[in-house]
């Protein structure tokens, strides 16, 4: 568990670089698959930036690099009043690496049938030691059945469940041996059982293609999807000793940007795309002569979004978010995997 101060350096992953990697990387962490467009910043922090970072806005690439590299960050390098008026707004409270473990540890336990598999948990000190052994599996299971085993962080923020680089409350750092997230513990197995470059390749192109989460605001989606994305590359590099090849990570930046989704978890649908319907009366024109002693004879009618009117997660007028389902290649709405 780590016990050091934090460095921005380590946790906070810069725009710019990854624009040094390539555009294609960064245009694919900022695209939207459902919209076509890119994700949009679905807050008012920015605003007083100018009318592109206006809460509709789309995020592109010259907005957080360059000159303005260092507008986007996690949770815990923003102002204590920013993080108090994101907690306000939208309830924007981070989870601690403990609570992260704690909770995993649960998801595993109940997969595997026993506890402690990936690590031991201190509740006095809030800390955990990591399991040094390889990670055994019980019978009629096997290590591809957990690495294909889907799980998903609904409203993820930064993805603190699903990748574990930094405690999001401290913002100090977690070596990578000690990390406790969903998937990190999936490339921990993919470690232990592959041997060369492809297996390693192929298994974790699995394990992310398994791994969702989806959050509303663009900024905090953004930071999830370059956490997950230089996992991967922190991962490969401790396995093989050098960074992957840029055709590679291009191709996991892609399979992030479909897992990693921005939608409003209540509705199904992109953030704010509910709304009403304006619609006149068909003899509005004649009813326009009267107008003056009946004004409201001529009045648009405005109907509500029925979904919005009837709590209804399948009748709203919305943009219905959209994934990828990985075995066929076919997009679906993702309220169709809801029973």
């Amino acid at each position: 568990m780590p016990d050091k101060e934090t460095d921005s350096s380590l946790i906070d992953i810069r725009e710019d670089s990854l624009l040094e990697l390539s555009q294609e990387v960064l245009e694919s962490l900022l695209r939207d698959h459902t919209t076509g467009r890119n994700i949009f910043w679905a807050t008012h922090d920015y605003e007083a930036l100018g009318s592109e970072y206006d809460y509709h806005a789309p995020i592109l690439p010259h907005l957080i690099t360059g000159e303005r590299g260092m507008i986007i960050r996690p949770r815990v390098l923003k102002s204590k009043e920013n993080q108090t008026e994101r907690a306000k707004d939208k309830a924007e409270v981070f989870t601690p690496s403990w609570i992260c473990n704690a909770q995993n540890n649960l998801v595993d336990e109940a997969w595997f049938g026993r506890k402690d598999v990936f690590n031991v948990e201190d509740t006095t000190s809030h800390t955990w030691q990591t399991n040094p052994d390889k990670i055994e599996f019980p019978e009629g299971k096997t290590w591809k059945d957990y690495v294909c085993a889907t799980r998903m962080e609904i409203t993820c923020g930064e993805a603190p469940y699903l990748v574990s680089r930094y405690d999001t409350t401290t913002g100090i750092p977690i070596p990578l041996e000690q990390r406790i997230g969903l998937l990190d513990r999936k490339l921990r197995v993919v470690g232990e059982n592959t041997e060369t470059c492809e297996d390693w390749l192929d298994w974790a192109q699995v394990a992310y293609r398994h791994t969702y989460g989806y959050e509303w605001q663009g900024d905090n989606l953004l930071l999830a999807r370059e956490a997950l994305l230089w996992t991967f590359i922190e991962y490969y590099q401790e396995k093989f000793g050098k960074r992957p090849l840029l055709e590679i990570i291009n191709d996991m930046a892609d399979t992030i940007s479909w897992n990693l989704w921005q939608m409003d978890g209540l509705k199904g649908v992109v953030p704010d795309s509910c709304h009403d319907v304006v619609s006149r009366n068909p003899n509005a024109q004649q009813l326009d002569l009267f107008a003056a002693d009946i004004p409201e004879a001529s009045a648009p009618q405005v109907t509500p979004c029925p979904g919005c009117q009837k709590d209804d997660i399948r009748s709203h007028n919305g943009t219905y978010c959209k994934i990828k389902d990985w075995d066929t290649g076919k997009e679906i709405k993702f309220i169709s995997l809801l029973q």
